[in-house]
């Protein structure tokens, strides 16, 4: 098991007084300190105190404000990471595949919006090692987004006519804006949303 999943792990089973994991309070403390004050503007005796524990507890499990922040996306980006490997893995046509992974990212985006908004908005103040890890974990998520439509570019399902960065660009960018609009218990549920874009993306694929 490498040092980041070690950590992932022993962060969902330590618990605090009422059963609930120290980790996970935190987190909940800081996204919802960061939504409402923004990262600078709150500091981490205000992330301690929402949370119910110590600053020994904070940096224990976090070694300061930006890992809060890094985490907070990152466990967002893991799931959404899991979710396209089992869509690209499946044993089904491309073109299912791809609209797949390409609504899900929405819905799983539009359930953790606080966090993802949160991240876009605060991730100059990383560190820059970890500004590279995050950078890093977003490539190899494009990276296994675009090889879908580039496997059915090859397979002629695809219209090869726009190139596969520009296609994952024109989704992702339209994913990213999600933040700036859409409010829960509007008009359109999640997975409307979702499926509009999907459907958006495979029409300018089609041959």
């Amino acid at each position: 098991m490498r040092t980041e999943e070690k950590r992932v792990a022993t962060m969902a089973r330590t618990t605090n007084g009422d059963g609930q994991p120290v980790p996970r309070r935190l987190l909940a403390a800081a996204t919802r300190l960061f939504a409402e004050r923004g990262f600078d503007r709150t500091s981490v005796q205000e992330i301690v105190e929402a949370a119910g524990v110590t600053k020994g507890a904070l940096y224990h499990y976090f070694g300061s404000k930006d890992d809060l922040l890094h985490e907070i996306y990152g466990r967002v980006l893991r799931l959404q990471q899991e979710r396209l490997d089992a869509f690209a893995d499946a044993d089904a046509p491309v073109e299912q595949r791809l609209r797949g992974a390409a609504a899900d990212v929405v819905v799983t985006t539009i359930e953790n919006l606080d966090d993802t908004t949160i991240f876009f908005r605060s991730m100059h103040h990383l560190s820059p090692e970890k500004y590279k890890q995050v950078r890093a974990e977003r490539r190899r998520y494009h990276e296994r987004f675009r090889a879908l439509v580039e496997e059915g570019q090859r397979t002629g399902v695809f219209s090869a006519d726009t190139p596969a960065d520009l296609v994952v660009d024109y989704h992702f960018g339209s994913v990213h804006h999600l933040g700036t609009w859409y409010r829960p218990g509007g008009s359109l549920a999640p997975q409307q949303v979702a499926d509009h874009l999907a459907d958006l993306l495979l029409r300018a694929l089609r041959p």
